[in-house]
């Protein structure tokens, strides 16, 4: 009886935890453990220098899209400080109609060229992810060998004005509506659906095109929208096939070409009244001009932007965790 006590207090000593095991099992990671005042210190310059370089610079362009002309002779250029506000910038530039249809076009461009690329990439995207596609391999081997090789700008050049698309509007869409990185990265997203899902959809008689807008779409929301966005960007943004296509067609132009032209330019816009930089009696100085036009190309993307913030962060985020 005694020897069984005794191996009884033996077995419970040794599956006591001492101190040192306590600590090391309580023991959390270094990326959970609570910031030190130095780490917070460091963190918050480090956002505090972050929002200041981004924030300044827009802070600058639409200080001096709203300054005077006199304004902008006594700060040597960008203003910096408000001095001498004015409206009138504004009220010319969106007066003038060059700037007015120069808008629309951009707008025009944007929301037709997305909705294409989006068609062909979601369809693309979604063909190459289903295992028993025709010509899957082949088709998905074609389009990453794209992504190393290319033609050049002069075969592309060729290609589209043998297609009789110099100075249509065509020329601004098609030639960059797919991006071979998006329709991997939607393909990607549309593998990871779950099978019992699409199995139960084909089940109930569902076909490809039912499973695609009904289980495949929902379920990937966050990477349709992220990809959105950056083909809606590429879009407002881009000017260098008009450079190409349509370089004297001036009523085809976007806003960030005339934005490029004006800025080359040095000039006022057509019809107004600037007698040039640096004249104190002009209603605008050609420096406002320039940034209010800036303003008006960054409007649209802050406008949408935080309508597809939640589901940037969860595109970016998603996949990225794994465990």
């Amino acid at each position: 009886m005694t020897n069984a006590l005794t191996l009884g207090s033996r077995r419970s000593k040794r599956r006591t935890p001492t101190a040192a095991a306590r600590r090391r099992a309580s023991a959390r990671p270094p990326w959970e453990e609570p910031p030190t005042t130095i780490g917070k210190a460091a963190k918050g310059i480090t956002l505090g220098g972050t929002l200041a370089v981004i924030l300044v610079p827009l802070w600058i362009i639409v200080l001096t899209s709203f300054s005077t002309p006199g304004a902008i002779n006594r700060a040597g250029g960008l203003v910096i400080w408000p001095d001498g506000l004015t409206t009138e910038t504004y009220r010319q530039m969106l007066g003038d109609p060059t700037i007015v249809t120069a808008l629309g076009v951009s707008l025009g461009i944007t929301v037709v060229g997305t909705a294409v690329s989006m068609a062909v990439s979601v369809l693309c995207a979604y063909g190459l992810s289903r295992p028993r596609s025709f010509g899957q391999r082949f088709v998905l081997l074609l389009l990453i060998t794209t992504m190393f090789v290319g033609g050049g700008l002069i075969p592309s050049f060729l290609v589209v004005t043998g297609l009789g698309g110099y100075g249509q509007w065509w020329a601004l869409i098609l030639p960059s509506a797919v991006s071979v990185f998006n329709i991997l990265v939607l393909r990607a997203f549309y593998q990871e659906t779950s099978a019992e899902l699409i199995d139960a959809a084909r089940v109930d008689g569902a076909g490809d095109w039912r499973i695609l807008w009904s289980v495949v779409l929902p379920t990937s929301r966050a990477v349709t929208a992220v990809t959105a966005l950056f083909y809606a960007v590429g879009y407002w943004n881009s000017f260098f096939n008009v450079m190409l296509y349509m370089p004297t067609d001036s009523e085809k132009w976007p806003l960030q070409y005339v934005l490029l032209t004006y800025v080359n330019r040095a000039n006022g816009l057509p019809g107004s009244v600037n007698s040039g930089f640096g004249s104190t009696h002009a209603q605008t100085a050609p420096l406002s001009l320039q940034m209010a036009v800036v303003v008006l190309t960054l409007v649209p993307l802050v406008v949408v932007y935080p309508f597809v913030q939640k589901h940037l962060r969860t595109g970016v985020l998603t996949g990225a965790i794994k465990g």
